[in-house]
């Protein structure tokens, strides 16, 4: 059987003061992100909800620092609590999105003392923790690992606020490279065989990651790129909203009582397709991921196209999976951690990437952006993998297993790279839109191609 890469992971070999300077600078950058999502509007906006969908931007802060407190001060630390009287209201599992705004709330000043009191006593506990093997949450600093993937988490969703937003631009960031590979096929075969799927050994893994398992995947076609806008333009003006056929009966039913036409953000002006973004009015660009669709769309148009949605296990296959070792990376470009040369991640562009913009992240059979850029749908239901147990917590992942959400992979231009890896699984209900996401298709051999 082949090894998981986890346990390739360099964080694995670090002396515990080399891991505390390095988790001390992950949860650095991830405040300097919140900081600069939240001081890039006044504090009208910040108490405003934008959408019903979202919470106002000073719930998500204060949250940040309430589940900090909770994991990091109270429960590793041992400390008194500083806000017990905080816990019920910033609990996103008691109060619904739409509900926040009647909550009484912290006000952007008292949420910003908050947040840095309790990340002052986080460090103090972080340079006590022994981060040894005597505490699961305290082993290789995964209980700050947690802490930082869920703050880069609630940024993701920050930005998604700020893509609901009205009004001028605030945010702003530089274009993302131009395509730098060279002419790409339409799509790569992924051979058959079983492959190693998740993680056991990934430090900063989260439990619907774990464990590792054996896989069997039958051989497939996988689309080389993400679909773009070009090529979903010719669905859209080709009567892919207005023809049933393409659509399931959930889907078709969502699109027709939402009067859904295009990907959120969209409108036609003047015979050419537009949208907005961060504010920024603007064409839409041919050769970028589509992104802002929901499974829903996703799902027609590759049937559309004659394909279909890739599942989980195929999805993390052409991701990870090295023909040559025949074991499973940790990243499709290896084991190393990602740079501005292999994924568009962190917020560090404020668009996806043209394809065929990051040839260094191409996967060991050249499948191209699938880390970065947009969330990837696949047509598989969020479960446990064979072996789940749930840690810390059963709300981060138990609850929501079953058929009532569909999986993303690969993360997208929002994704920091803490919160992010091959193994990364996220979900979402398959009619979200507002979320940074976009597809790409598969599909069955022919008995003459698995020949």
């Amino acid at each position: 059987m082949a090894t998981s890469t986890a346990e390739n992971n360099p964080l694995l070999d670090l002396s515990p003061q080399d891991l505390r300077a390095h988790t001390a600078e992950a949860l650095t950058r991830a405040r300097a992100r919140s900081t600069a999502l939240t001081d890039a509007v006044d504090d009208e906006d910040l108490v405003r909800q934008h959408s019903k969908l979202m919470s106002p931007l000073v719930w998500d802060l204060a949250h940040i620092g309430s589940q900090e407190e909770l994991w990091l001060v109270r429960d590793v630390g041992g400390r008194e609590p500083l806000r017990p009287d905080l816990d019920e209201i910033y609990d996103a599992f008691m109060h619904a999105r739409a509900d926040r705004p009647g909550l009484p709330l912290l006000g952007p000043a008292d949420a910003r003392a908050y947040v840095r009191e309790v990340r002052d006593k986080t460090f103090d506990v972080l340079e006590r923790s022994p981060l040894d093997d005597g505490n699961a949450l305290q082993r290789n600093a995964f209980a700050f690992g947690m802490i930082t993937q869920h703050e880069q988490q609630h940024d993701e969703t920050m930005l998604a606020t700020h893509q609901l937003r009205r009004g001028e631009p605030v945010l702003h960031a530089p274009s993302p490279p131009p395509r730098r590979a060279g002419a790409l096929p339409a799509e790569v075969v992924v051979p058959a065989g079983a492959f190693v799927m998740g993680t056991t050994a990934e430090p900063w893994a989260l439990d619907n990651e774990r464990p590792a398992h054996e896989t069997p995947v039958d051989a497939f076609a996988i689309d080389t790129t993400p679909v773009t806008n070009g090529a979903y333009l010719e669905f859209l003006d080709g009567d892919g909203y207005t023809d049933p056929r393409w659509w399931s009966e959930e889907g078709w039913a969502y699109r027709n009582e939402h009067d859904i036409v295009a990907p959120r953000f969209w409108r036609r002006e003047g015979g050419q397709w537009w949208r907005v973004r961060f504010g920024v009015h603007e064409r839409i660009p041919e050769d970028e991921p589509v992104v802002h669709v929901s499974f829903h769309e996703a799902a027609a148009y590759a049937a559309w196209a004659g394909k279909r949605l890739p599942t989980e296990a195929e999805w993390e296959k052409a991701a990870r999976f090295d023909p040559v070792s025949g074991r499973s990376r940790r990243f499709p470009w290896g084991d190393e951690e990602p740079t501005a040369e292999h994924a568009n991640l962190g917020q560090r562009h404020l668009r996806p990437a043209p394809v065929g913009a990051y040839p260094a992240g191409a996967s060991p059979l050249g499948v191209h952006q699938l880390i970065g850029d947009v969330w990837e749908w696949t047509s598989s239901d969020f479960h446990g993998y064979p072996g789940f147990r749930a840690f810390p917590y059963r709300e981060y992942s138990e609850v929501f297993f079953g058929p009532g959400y569909k999986v993303l992979r690969g993360g997208s231009f929002g994704t920091d790279a803490a919160a992010i890896r091959g193994t990364f699984r996220n979900w979402d209900y398959p009619i979200r839109r507002q979320i940074f996401a976009g597809f790409r298709c598969a599909r069955d051999l022919t008995a003459g191609e698995r020949a």
